[in-house]
């Protein structure tokens, strides 16, 4: 259960860093969290808890991500 609670939350985290890079912001905001969260754990979690990687695959991803956080890493 710990487990699950740490890697749910580095994904949020790791969500919000391939929306900006500012180490600052990289816990991002409630809107961030919600549009990325899922996309970061279907399309990168396999990266997790590489930080770099994990911007990097969603990213490379961006196509497949939902329309929620396409709007947000753009607007980022």
């Amino acid at each position: 259960m710990i487990k699950f609670r740490s890697i749910l939350l580095c994904a949020a985290a790791f969500a919000t860093v391939a929306v900006s890079s500012p180490a600052a912001f990289a816990q991002g905001t409630t809107e961030q969290r919600s549009a990325c969260m899922g996309d970061a754990f279907r399309y990168c979690g396999a990266e997790i808890p590489n930080v770099a990687r994990i911007t990097a695959c969603m990213k490379t991803n961006f196509s497949k991500l939902s329309p929620a956080c396409k709007a947000v890493m753009i607007k980022g």
